[in-house]
């Protein structure tokens, strides 16, 4: 059970006693900063009997004691604890006795200032020595210095043993609580950047038919603002973190990708995680001019390591094009346009004469994600350039014409099935044949953030094909899109990107083939997303086992994954809106909406959205019919 509140984090186990083993643990900024925090009343332990997060921020745990000998099967004491990822815990006993009760409380408390890397290998040292300090403890290490204080005071407090205790006198259905407040020394407290009421991200519900799309739209949300952080050096900017437990910090590619999942619910995230990149891109001379830089990104085992910073730049102008769509100020958009042009512009410069858009490091394959992603940033790049009145657009749509041509080609594989896409072209030119999840990025032409449909990397007999393949067994696992086919070899239920279930390429599926007209296997593949995000709690991991789903069977977790992670919350809200079909305009204030005719989970509402800047609202019947009902004074509803 992960509570978030970045930097902050506080990890448990359903058991609710935070015994030191494992990650358990309150967290700040990638440092455990109390480990362990064991309860004890009348020198027991409670009995847990439920585990349950409240937000995505906090926890609650209740346990039950028998305090009184001879006193019947009945528990007389409920204990209740409220863990927060802003390092405090707030325990509170509840007396059902009929007579007063003077019980003693003790907690024993411990930490090892260890770094979160660490404890995941296993090489974290013992406990470190405590010493009183004023109403609690302290412990103190080169890494630094954490505290925790108790309210009230304790009567009795043990540095050699790690204990605090009370006597605590319970009248018959009173209560009496005791806070603990967690800190690491010189740090400012946790807020959660979500929390305030600047939040960038509306607070957007879901209603409907279904009702588990209201709890993932809520719960994306909710996730999504935990993920919030600020950048230091600007703290008005706000970008999304990859994910907790193990990925804080930014990840340009996810970040970006985050964002443009959730322009529905406003442009300010986008703008900030704009902002926030533009100033990492290299602008000295060179290949790398015009670049953003990241890191390189596992492939599996039928290709090397990708390079996100790749993904990251193309992805920037494409973000950009689609929230001034989306309603984003004229003025943020001329304010980021050098940097998207100076993307568009290193774009051309690496593919220089060819065609194709190769891996940067030598010998590197030609992926075919890589060239859907160059395909759609050079066209929406385009249409952005026109419309801000710069030169370039032309040739970015030459460019893109031949790379069509060219690409269907080169990247199909005729077989008696009707074909399929390659998913690389070796170096020399040798098609890399197996199937997986990243196909679906040539759907991504652009519809997910607004606009016309442009036309994609395929033609309509190759996206039929790729669609009936997408909606197979081979890769709907039930549960979601496999990252890999059960036919291929190295085929792993559990494989990072060889056979897990991605939430994020499910995401795009769904939204690429219901914009295409393939809302059959569109539903197939949201009606599976949505039971996992069932079983998950409505908190969906980054990605979960591949396995195939059957009856009575419930998605196996990975134990690798981040949950919550912002493409995983981003993912969902994707999917909800996508049943909409928002096609915004903003500078020429009109709205159009294409929803599924099949209304794959019946009639859904989806309220508190904004769309040019104000707030949107729409309905979709179980007859697919969409009605506006609400958007901002002179929005016209487009054909």
């Amino acid at each position: 059970m992960i509570c978030v509140a970045l930097p902050g984090l506080a990890i448990s186990t359903d058991q609710g006693q935070l015994t030191g083993r494992g990650l358990e643990g309150f967290y700040r900024a990638g440092r455990r900063i109390l480990s362990r925090c064991q309860v004890r009343v009348a020198g027991r332990e409670p009995l847990a009997v439920q585990a349950r997060m409240t937000t995505s921020d906090r926890a609650r745990f209740t346990g039950t004691l028998r305090v009184t000998p001879h006193g019947g099967p009945d528990p007389e004491v409920v204990v209740e604890r409220t863990r927060g990822a802003d390092g405090t815990e707030r325990i509170t006993l509840h007396s059902s006795a009929p007579r007063p009760l003077r019980v003693p409380v003790e907690i024993s408390l411990g930490t090892d200032l260890a770094d979160l890397g660490a404890i995941a290998s296993g090489v974290v040292g013992p406990e470190l020595p405590a010493s009183v300090h004023a109403s609690g403890l302290r412990w103190s290490c080169p890494a630094g210095t954490a505290s925790v204080i108790a309210d009230p005071p304790p009567a009795d407090a043990i540095a050699s043993a790690g204990l605090l205790r009370w006597d605590v006198d319970l009248p018959p259905g009173g209560s009496v609580a005791v806070e603990l407040r967690v800190r690491l020394e010189g740090a400012s407290p946790v807020r959660a950047v979500g929390r305030a009421a600047t939040s960038p991200l509306a607070p957007a519900r879901a209603t409907g038919d279904d009702p588990r799309v209201g709890a993932l739209l809520a719960t994306c949300v909710e996730d999504l603002q935990a993920l919030l952080v600020r950048d230091p050096a600007h703290p008005t900017d706000l970008h999304l973190a990859a994910g907790a437990p193990w990925r804080c910090g930014l990840a340009p590619a996810e970040a970006l990708a985050a964002a443009r999942m959730v322009l529905p619910l406003g442009t300010r995230l986008a703008a900030g995680t704009l902002r926030t990149l533009a100033r990492t891109q290299a602008t000295a001379r060179g290949p790398r001019c015009g670049m953003i830089p990241g890191p390189r990104r596992d492939a599996g085992s039928h290709l090397p390591p990708g390079c996100t910073g790749t993904e990251a730049t193309l992805l920037f102008p494409v973000l950009l094009a689609e929230a001034r769509r989306w309603g984003l100020p004229e003025q943020e958009t001329e304010e980021l346009l050098p940097t998207a042009e100076r993307c568009l512009t290193w774009l051309r410069a690496a593919v220089g004469e060819g065609s194709y858009l190769r891996d940067p490091q030598p010998g590197g394959p030609v992926r075919c994600e890589t060239q859907a992603h160059a395909h759609r940033a050079a066209l929406l790049g385009a249409d952005l350039l026109d419309a801000c009145g710069r030169p370039g657009g032309d040739g970015l749509r030459e460019w893109a014409r031949a790379l069509q041509a060219v690409f269907r080609r080169d990247f199909w594989i005729d077989d008696r099935g009707g074909g399929r896409p390659a998913a690389a072209l070796a170096r020399d030119g040798r098609q890399v044949p197996h199937l997986g999840a990243t196909a679906v990025h040539l759907l991504d032409t652009g519809l997910l953030g607004g606009g016309a449909q442009a036309a994609g990397l395929l033609d309509k007999v190759q996206t039929e094909n790729l669609a009936r393949l997408l909606g197979s067994p081979v890769l709907d696992s039930g549960w979601g899109l496999r990252g890999l086919g059960t036919n291929e070899a190295g085929y792993n239920p559990f494989g990072h990107r060889s056979g897990a279930v991605r939430v994020h390429e499910t995401a795009i599926a769904v939204a690429g083939l219901t914009a295409a007209g393939y809302e059959k296997e569109a539903g197939a593949l949201l009606r599976g997303a949505l039971a996992a995000s069932e079983a998950f709690a409505h908190r969906l991991p980054e990605m979960y086992a591949g396995a195939q789903r059957t009856e009575g069977s419930a998605p196996l977790p990975h134990p690798a994954a981040c949950r919550p992670a912002a493409t995983a919350a981003a993912a969902g809200v994707l999917m909800l809106t996508a049943l909409a079909g928002i096609r915004p305009d903003a500078p020429a204030r009109t709205v159009t909406l294409r929803p599924p005719h099949s209304a794959p989970l019946g009639e859904i509402g989806l309220t508190g959205l904004r769309v040019a800047g104000g707030p949107f609202s729409v309905r979709v019947s179980r007859l697919g019919l969409a009605m506006v009902e609400e958007a901002v004074d002179g929005l016209q509803l487009g054909v």
